[in-house]
């Protein structure tokens, strides 16, 4: 493994690990003529990827780090991620008892916050992804800091361009905004509590279409749990400038943003098999537009495995 540009053999550990999901599924109300259809589809509940992961002994407290992680479609044989062989992570990083820092192709602020507090526990299909893609949003180009101080998580993240498929739109010469993306997280664990607070900034323009387009989004969520049941609540804003585009806003609009709600809950039925369902609901600011998924229901098998 190469940390900085030199070789350790003090390797420690290498894990090969991986999911693979697929299932049939019925949806009513399609695009274009609301037509039904059945089909068999790839990561119902848990994107299919298969990844490495390892870590090695540096000395006086630091660990060297990697993980290459490739999401692919089980009924396809396709890569996810816009066809890249690692597109869902690619860093590599030292890490010690200060934290670690992180470079490479990682999740975004938003991402890592969102895990521990969707009730859906981010199902592809059936989550809080399916109101607002950030949630599972990752950028390239990625420098980002992680660290756990007790009760307290924290991470900060700065990506110099966050989508190197965009044509003149990641790592430009002479336009440092164009594709930057920043953000952070602070979360607190005590008990049966936690909460937490997310920011995002992304530059979606490029040099020939709405350079100053910029995103930023704001979130915060809790979670109470009480035996095998947990609750879970969550907000988050949205805002888009000079261009830029809030998802599900009517295409055009100006000054788009929104703010999304959600609820819900988890059982734990048996150690293998749980019980989740959730609300969610948005609008969007100055469209009159609004769009919400009032009630989602999933069984998870054998969530125990980590399958998510």
């Amino acid at each position: 493994m190469l940390v900085d540009g030199t070789t350790s053999f003090a390797q420690t550990g290498v894990i090969l690990y991986g999911v693979v999901d697929a299932g049939i599924e019925f949806a009513n109300h399609q695009p274009g003529h609301g037509n039904s259809v059945v089909r068999l589809t790839s990561g119902n509940i848990a994107g299919s990827r298969w990844g490495l992961r390892g870590t090695e002994d540096l000395g006086q407290g630091l660990r060297g780090a990697f993980v290459l992680e490739s999401g692919f479609d089980v009924d396809t044989g396709k890569s996810g991620q816009g066809g890249r062989l690692f597109g869902r992570q690619a860093y590599v990083g030292v890490q010690g008892s200060w934290g670690g820092l992180l470079l490479g192709r990682q999740q975004s602020a938003m991402f890592d916050f969102i895990g521990n507090f969707e009730p859906m526990a981010l199902a592809t299909k059936y989550s809080v992804f399916t109101q607002d893609p950030i949630y599972v949003q990752r950028a390239d180009n990625t420098v980002k800091y992680v660290g756990v101080f007790g009760d307290l998580a924290a991470s900060a993240f700065y990506s110099f361009g966050a989508d190197s498929n965009v044509a003149n739109g990641s790592e430009v010469p002479g336009n440092p905004k164009l594709g930057r993306e920043f953000g952070g997280y602070v979360i607190y664990t005590t008990g049966p509590f936690a909460v937490a607070a997310a920011y995002d900034q992304l530059n979606t323009g490029t040099t020939t279409v709405t350079p100053d387009a910029m995103t930023r989004r704001a979130s915060a969520a809790a979670t109470y749990a009480t035996g095998p049941v947990k609750v879970f609540a969550g907000y988050r804003w949205a805002r888009a400038y000079d261009g830029g585009v809030v998802p599900g806003a009517i295409p055009g609009a100006a000054n788009q943003g929104s703010n999304l709600y959600w609820l819900g809950t988890s059982w734990r039925v048996t150690p293998a098999l749980g019980l989740s369902a959730a609300a969610y609901y948005q609008d969007f600011k100055n469209t009159g537009r609004t769009r919400g998924c009032s009630l989602q229901m999933l069984q998870i098998v054998n969530s125990a495995n980590g399958a998510h």
